[in-house]
C-alpha cells in the first residue's frame, strides 16, 4: 500500500535520528516524520502552484505546533484544546524560519508553508532541533525550489566543556544555551542565551556545533540524491533590468541626495516627491504593474547604500564604521511605577518600566517543556507611531514576542535568585521611536529600569548590533546599524552582554551564511561597543541598583517553616491564611518546601503577619510578648487570640496595672492588645498577662533613655 515508504537512519551527536517519508501526509509537497530519541515531529512543506498577486516579498509561513498530548498533558484552558501558539512555539517557529528563508529564490512569489507538529517529546532530545532538521530534509526532497540543505544543533557548556546536543540533565547545569544552524560551509543562524560567556568560548562552541552539522548536511544530501524530486519552475518576479537601468539613470542622483542624511523624517520627506516623479515618468511604460516601480525604487536605494559602504566606506548618516550614534540614558522618569529607564540611540528610543510583584504573580506556563512558571518576564511593544505610521494596535506579533524574548534572555543571567530577591519581576519595553536596533535599546533600557527599581542585578547588561555588507569575496562589518543598513544590508547580528561576557545572541541573515572570521569580528566589535555604552553612558546615570525599593513597590519578607506546618498556616479551606491576609493587609505565598513569602505596602501589617505565622508554626514561649486580638469576655478575664488556633486567657487580675472591677472596663471584643505568656500548663492551656507586658514595655523604654 505504501510503495513510496522510505526510512533513513543516522546519528546526531551520538543519538539515533530516523526519518520516515512516503507513508503519511501524501498530499503535501513533501512530508517527513522525524524520530529523535523518543521525540517525534511531523514536518510538512507545501507550496502554491501560482504566485500570489500583489506582493513584493516571498510569502513564507513557518509554524511550530505544540501538542500537549506529546507530554501527556490536557490543556488547562476552559475549552481544553490548544488555541493560540505559546510564546515558546512562536520562538521555535522563528528559530527555523531564519536559517531557511534566505535559501529560497528571492524572485519567487509562490506561497510556501512549513508546519512542524510536535507529537511526542523526549526531554533529552529537543523538538525544535528535530523540527529544524526535518524541515531541511522535507524541503530538500520536495519539488519546492530551495538552496539547502542546512541542519541545526543545540550546544551547551557543562563544567567548562562544550557539549553538542546536551541531554536534559546537562542543559539544567549548562552555562550556555546555543542553537546553531549551518550548511557545510557557513553559519546560517545563531541564537544563544549564556551566563556571561567569553567571545572565544562562544566561537569555539559555534565551531564545534558546526562540525556536527556538517555530518547531517552530508546525510541529507545523500538522501536527496536518492529520492529528491526535480524542483518546479516558477514565474520569476525579478525587476526587469532595462526598467531598473532607466529609473537609475533618471533618478539616481536625486535618490542619493534624499538618502544622505541622519534624520529618517527628512529622508522620507525628500524621497516622497522623487517616487512621485518616477511614477509620472514610468507608469505608462509598466501599464497596470505600477507596483514594480516601488520595488525598483527599493532596489535603487539598496544599490546606492551598498556601494557607499563597500566602495567609499561611507555610511548614510556620515558615521565611521565603528562609530555609535549619539546616546542618552535616563532613569526615574515615571513617578509612581516601581522603576523606569529610557535609552536613546540616534532616533531609536525605548522606555522600559519595571514592576515588582509577589511570588504568586509568576507567569504560569502551559507548554511541552518542563518549565511550569517563570518569575522574570519581559514584554516588548512596537506601536505604529514609533515608525511614523498609522495603523490600529492588534496586540503583539511574532516580531514583538521574539524581541521581548531576546531582551529577556540577555538579562536573565543577572537576575537575582528568588532567595536573594523574592519578587516576580515584569519588564515592559515601550518602543517610542524606531530607526534600527530597538531590541538592543530595550536591553539597555531594561538594565536602567531594574537598577532604578532597586533590583540587585549581578551586573549591568548592554546590547548592540553589528551589520554586514558582502559582495563576492569582499565583506565589511559596521557597528550600530540603523534602519536603512538593516533593510539593505546582509546581517543584523545582535549581541547582549556584561563586561564579563555574552548573555544573548540573535543573528538575522539575508545571505547564505557567515564565515568564522565574520563572526569573530562581529564579537570583537560588539564587545568594544558594549563597554562604551556601559561605562560612558549608562553607569554615569545610575552606577548601581538603588538601595531601597520604591515606596509604591510591595515590601517582601520571607521565612522558612517545616513542610508539615503548611496545612496549619493555610487552614481548612484556606480560612487561616485568608484571615491573616485580610487582617494584616498582606499577600502570602507558600511553596511545597515551606518557603513563605509575605508581601504588603503596609510595613506594620507585614511584621504582624510574620509574627502570626511564627506563632502558628512555633508554640508560644513563656516570657515572650505578643500582639493579639480579644475574642471573648468572661467575668474572670478575657480570651486573646495570638494566632489562628492559638488562644490564651488573661485573668482579670492581670488585665491592667491597677485593680479591675469589670473586664469590660479595660477591653472589648476585637481590641488588639499586648500580652505576655506567663505559663503553659500540662494541658497546653496558655495563660497571659497584659499587666506584665505593659511593665516590660515600660522597662524597655526606660532602658532606651
Amino acid at each position: 500500500m505504501f510503495e513510496n515508504y522510505k526510512v533513513f537512519e543516522t546519528e546526531l551527536a551520538g543519538k539515533k535520528i530516523i526519518f520516515e517519508t512516503g507513508k503519511m501526509c501524501c498530499l503535501s509537497n513533501a512530508s517527513v516524520l522525524v524520530r529523535y530519541g523518543e521525540t517525534v515531529v511531523l514536518v510538512n512543506v507545501t507550496a502554491s502552484q501560482k504566485p500570489r498577486e500583489g506582493v513584493d516579498f516571498f510569502p513564507l509561513s513557518v509554524d511550530f505546533e505544540e501538542k500537549l498530548y506529546s507530554v501527556g498533558k490536557i490543556p488547562g484552558s476552559f475549552i481544553k484544546r490548544e488555541s493560540r501558539p505559546s510564546d515558546k512555539a512562536i520562538l521555535c517557529s522563528r528559530l527555523v524560519d531564519r536559517p531557511i528563508r534566505p535559501l529560497f529564490p528571492k524572485d519567487m512569489r509562490n506561497d510556501c508553508s512549513v508546519v512542524m507538529t510536535v507529537m511526542s517529546v523526549d526531554p533529552d532530545c529537543l523538538p525544535e532541533i528535530a523540527g529544524m532538521i526535518g524541515t531541511s530534509f522535507a524541503l530538500s526532497i520536495s519539488d519546492i525550489p530551495w538552496n539547502g540543505p542546512i541542519a541545526g544543533v543545540n550546544v551547551g557548556l557543562v563544567d567548562g566543556e562544550v557539549v553538542v546536543c546536551p541531554d536534559a540533565a546537562q542543559r539544567e547545569k549548562s552555562g550556555l544555551n546555543l542553537t546553531v544552524a549551518a550548511n557545510e560551509d557557513v553559519i546560517c543562524m545563531i541564537e544563544a542565551g549564556a551566563n556571561e560567556v567569553s567571545n572565544d568560548v562562544m566561537l569555539d562552541a559555534i565551531i564545534k556545533g558546526h562540525q556536527e552539522i556538517k555530518k547531517m548536511v552530508q546525510f541529507i544530501k545523500h538522501v536527496q540524491a536518492q529520492i529528491g524530486k526535480p524542483k518546479f519552475s516558477f514565474e520569476s518576479m525579478e525587476v526587469p533590468h532595462d526598467l531598473f537601468d532607466a529609473v537609475e539613470a533618471f533618478a539616481a542622483e536625486d535618490v542619493k541626495y534624499a538618502l544622505d542624511t541622519d534624520n529618517k523624517l527628512i529622508r522620507d520627506e525628500r524621497l516622497a516627491p522623487i517616487v512621485e516623479k518616477i511614477h509620472e515618468k514610468f507608469d505608462e511604460q509598466v501599464g497596470d504593474k505600477t507596483a514594480v516601480l516601488d520595488e525598483v525604487v527599493y532596489k535603487l536605494q539598496k544599490k546606492i547604500v551598498r556601494r557607499w559602504l563597500l566602495d567609499e566606506q561611507k555610511r548614510v548618516d556620515g558615521r565611521g564604521m565603528d562609530e555609535i550614534r549619539p546616546l542618552a540614558a535616563e532613569v526615574g522618569i515615571l513617578p509612581r511605577v516601581h522603576g523606569s529607564g529610557m535609552f536613546t540611540r540616534g532616533q531609536t528610543q525605548v522606555l522600559t518600566v519595571a514592576t515588582l510583584g509577589t511570588i504568586g504573580e509568576a507567569q504560569k506556563l502551559d507548554g511541552i517543556d518542563d518549565q511550569e512558571e517563570k518569575r522574570y518576564i519581559h514584554h516588548y511593544n512596537f506601536p505604529s507611531y514609533s515608525v511614523g505610521e498609522t495603523r490600529p494596535s492588534r496586540g503583539p506579533g511574532r516580531r514583538e514576542i521574539g524581541h521581548g524574548a531576546l531582551a529577556e534572555r540577555a538579562l536573565e543571567p543577572v537576575i537575582p535568585s528568588v532567595e536573594e530577591f523574592p519578587y516576580t519581576i515584569r519588564l515592559v519595553s515601550e518602543v517610542l521611536s524606531s530607526n534600527g536596533s530597538t531590541s538592543q535599546g530595550s536591553i539597555c533600557g531594561s538594565t536602567l529600569a531594574l537598577m532604578d527599581a532597586g533590583v540587585p542585578i549581578k551586573a549591568p547588561v548592554a546590547g548592540i548590533s553589528c551589520g554586514l555588507i558582502t559582495e563576492g569575496d569582499r565583506w565589511m562589518t559596521m557597528v550600530d546599524i540603523q534602519g536603512l543598513e538593516d533593510f539593505f544590508g546582509d546581517m543584523d547580528f545582535k549581541v547582549g552582554g556584561t563586561k564579563n561576557g555574552i548573555t544573548a545572541i540573535q543573528m538575522d541573515l539575508k545571505i547564505t551564511g557567515l564565515t568564522y572570521d565574520m563572526i569573530k569580528e562581529a564579537f570583537e566589535k560588539t564587545y568594544k561597543a558594549r563597554m562604551y555604552i556601559l561605562n560612558d553612558i549608562m553607569l554615569p546615570v545610575i552606577p548601581e541598583p538603588r538601595a531601597e525599593l520604591s515606596k509604591y513597590a510591595p515590601k517582601m519578607k520571607t521565612m522558612k517553616i517545616h513542610p508539615d506546618k503548611i496545612r496549619e498556616v493555610i487552614g481548612s479551606g484556606g480560612k487561616v491564611i485568608q484571615k491573616i491576609c485580610a487582617d494584616c493587609n498582606v499577600k502570602i505565598d507558600i511553596d511545597d518546601d515551606g518557603n513563605v513569602f509575605v508581601s504588603s505596602t503596609d510595613a506594620d501589617g507585614l511584621r504582624r503577619a510574620i509574627s502570626i505565622i511564627e506563632t502558628i508554626v512555633n508554640d508560644p514561649e513563656v516570657g515572650a510578648i505578643y500582639k493579639g486580638k480579644v475574642t471573648r469576655l468572661m467575668n474572670f478575664g478575657a480570651f486573646v487570640e495570638l494566632a489562628p488556633g492559638k488562644e490564651g486567657l488573661v485573668h482579670i487580675s492581670k488585665l491592667d496595672m491597677g485593680r479591675v472591677e469589670k473586664v469590660e472596663d479595660v477591653v472589648a471584643v476585637g481590641d488588639e492588645v499586648i500580652v505576655k505568656v506567663t505559663e503553659i500548663d500540662q494541658q497546653g492551656r496558655i495563660n497571659l498577662s497584659r499587666r506584665d507586658a505593659l511593665l516590660a514595655m515600660e522597662a524597655k523604654k526606660g532602658a532606651a533613655k
